[in-house]
């Protein structure tokens, strides 16, 4: 297995290569995820590309706790590309990395959104990470890469910056036949 620091040689070299196709043919990605929710077990089938993710409710919300929750998701979601953008900067930065984690915490009060609890955010709040970094670079430079992950991740903008979100119900019926 290779370590970290020969990770992001590999990984500057690859995005050189992306960013000169991308160049030749600046089309933007289409990214697509579908879900679906499975019989009584109401758990969420996630659909990526060719992977699949399960999200269920604890069993104190009638679930099988047989994954994450959607909220446990984002956070988990946030803490990734807060990793993944970190070792693409460091890479493209020539910063040298030992070890590299991301915690993410946020709050989601039980009854948001129930009657008397309508100022509480429904959504998760007071969401916070840590980066740990272990390195022999200097603060100075620990700090530039925190400057530009912030300012490049995507997932942590998204969060951050409203986004219009438009939603569209396709309403099929049931159709019952009686016998005669």
């Amino acid at each position: 297995m290779s370590t970290l620091n020969e990770y992001l040689i590999q990984k500057k070299a690859a995005g050189a290569a992306l960013r000169e196709k991308a160049a030749q043919d600046p089309k933007p990605n289409v990214l697509k995820a579908q879900a679906r929710a499975a019989g009584r077990s109401g758990i969420r089938e996630i659909r990526i590309r060719d992977f699949q993710i399960i999200s269920d409710s604890p069993e104190n919300f009638a679930g099988y706790n047989l994954g994450p929750s959607s909220p446990e998701l984002q956070l988990g979601v946030l803490s990734s590309c807060i990793t993944h953008i970190a070792l693409i900067q460091a890479s493209e930065r020539g910063v040298t990395l030992e070890s590299l984690e991301v915690e993410v915490t946020g709050e989601q009060h039980p009854l948001a959104g129930k009657p008397g609890y309508e100022d509480v955010p429904i959504y998760p709040h007071n969401i916070q990470y840590k980066l740990y970094i272990t390195s022999n670079e200097s603060s100075e430079t620990i700090a530039a890469l925190h400057e530009a992950i912030e300012r490049v991740c995507p997932i942590y903008n998204l969060l951050k910056n409203p986004q219009e979100i438009q939603g569209e119900v396709v309403h099929k019926t049931v159709q019952v036949v009686q016998e005669a």
